[in-house]
């Protein structure tokens, strides 16, 4: 059966890995996944990822990270949809949690953070929101 949303299997692996206390989670491997767990990495949300090209499907290892015994990512949804999707200029980009989350955003310049895009005054695709 063929994924309908590659990127909300690979945020529901993250968040269900998470809830089970998991050091890491596997994802297939695409570049796009790449590029959010990139994100992901440098705002500290996880530990990091490598891909794991032992098996005929090359696979993304995420190294999951916790804080007291409590996951990092209190929260992670996907916005932009394949039946909807979501666009948003460098202004308007959402803020989550007064600032304290970040929203994920496919920009011409690469897939950044809501703060990355704003400095760069780019807008783009809204991925997804991470708390």
């Amino acid at each position: 059966m063929a994924l309908t949303d590659p990127l909300g299997d690979m945020l529901t692996r993250i968040r269900n890995g998470q809830q089970a206390k998991k050091d890491s989670v596997l994802s297939p491997a695409s570049k796009l996944r790449a590029n959010v767990l990139e994100v992901l990495r440098r705002e500290g949300y996880i530990r990091g990822f490598s891909e794991d090209a032992s098996d005929k499907h090359p696979q993304l290892r995420i190294e999951l990270k916790y804080f007291e015994g409590e996951p990092a990512i209190k929260y992670v949804a996907r916005v932009s949809k394949p039946g909807r999707r979501v666009y948003s200029g460098s202004r308007e980009l959402p803020n989550v949690r007064n600032g304290l989350g970040i929203t994920i955003v496919s920009t011409p310049k690469g897939v950044l953070s809501d703060n990355e895009a704003r400095a760069q005054n780019v807008g783009g695709e809204v991925l997804a929101e991470v708390f």
